[in-house]
């Protein structure tokens, strides 16, 4: 089994690159944001450490489920209680995705694939055996989320600021994969990559 992690910044489409990769291979593919909304349900083991750090406020009282966008505030404008929930997440998130690596190995799945944003930060190299950085132009990610998302550019220019350096995802990236405007260039980019270099190692 191969395990492609895919990594990159806010409007660089990652999310473009996966869905080529669902459409075109029968990939197993895990979203790490995602995943850590399914471990933050009732009943996982981050759940009772988020309400044994954050208490009992952040639950909705109807489901008893934890109300994100409550939690989301809270930590948004306290950093140190971000990094207290970072430090529950993160690793129950890895752990979980080493565990499945193993089961789908066992079970089969020739191609795994993981998206996240902190996919380098958070030592995902010794897990993936190759790990691509998804980027497009500044000025392209901007009218991206510009446009997807409704952010002001001020906004735009604040988020695409606080991320690492193009520099950074390239020298801690195996490849990068150019997502400008042409959708057909990179469709056939990836499946070339994949069926060409991933496939037959």
């Amino acid at each position: 089994m191969f395990v492609l992690g895919i990594t990159g910044g806010i409007g660089a489409g990652k999310s473009l690159v996966l869905s080529i990769i669902d459409e075109e291979f029968d990939a197993y593919i895990v979203e790490a944001d995602k995943l850590a909304h399914k471990l933050m349900l009732k009943g996982e083991d981050a759940y009772n450490q988020i309400i044994d750090t954050f208490g009992d406020e952040i639950l909705d009282p109807d489901s008893e489920q934890i109300d994100r966008s409550i939690l989301g505030k809270l930590v948004l404008s306290d950093k140190e209680k971000l990094s207290r929930l970072n430090a529950i997440m993160h690793p129950a998130v890895k752990k979980y995705i080493i565990d499945d690596i193993k089961s789908k190995k066992d079970a089969g799945t020739k191609l795994y694939v993981i998206e996240a944003a902190l996919l380098i930060q958070d030592g995902y190299k010794s897990i993936c055996d190759e790990i691509w950085y998804v980027n497009a132009d500044r000025e392209v990610r901007i009218q991206r989320l510009i446009e997807s998302r409704g952010y002001s550019r001020e906004k735009a220019e604040s988020f695409l600021s606080n991320q690492p350096s193009n520099e950074y995802f390239e020298i801690n990236s195996d490849r990068v994969i150019n997502n400008n405007e042409n959708q057909m260039k990179l469709r056939a980019e990836v499946v070339s990559l994949i069926n060409n270099n991933l496939l037959k190692k």
